[in-house]
């Protein structure tokens, strides 16, 4: 996947399109990634013995990676990203649009 947790992404496509939000977790296996503040979902939880509060939770729900694109400050938008080869034999992420590296 081309997407990391810690990522700054914009999303593309969706009820949540145009926003923002720093990757959270990505799941592989299903293709999956959890952005901050994007794609909410409300939650009945009961009450418990370590949550004493039962009621309405307010999470992030999973997004498919495709709905996604990493954010480049410097282009100031979603860009693809592509991979290179340094001299030291390591490879890099770079954005595809301007050709830097991404952090």
């Amino acid at each position: 996947m081309r997407i990391k947790k810690g990522d700054t992404v914009v999303v593309i496509t969706g009820k949540d399109k145009g926003k923002k939000g720093k990757v959270l977790q990505v799941m592989p296996k299903k293709e999956r990634v959890i952005v901050e503040g994007v794609n909410m979902m409300s939650k009945h939880q009961k009450p418990t013995q370590q949550m004493q509060q039962g009621g309405i939770i307010h999470r992030e729900a999973p997004i498919h990676v495709s709905n996604v694109m990493v954010f480049d400050k410097k282009a100031g938008q979603g860009v693809r990203v592509g991979y290179k080869l340094l001299n030291n034999g390591e490879k890099v992420r770079i954005s595809k649009k301007t050709g830097e590296e991404i952090d």
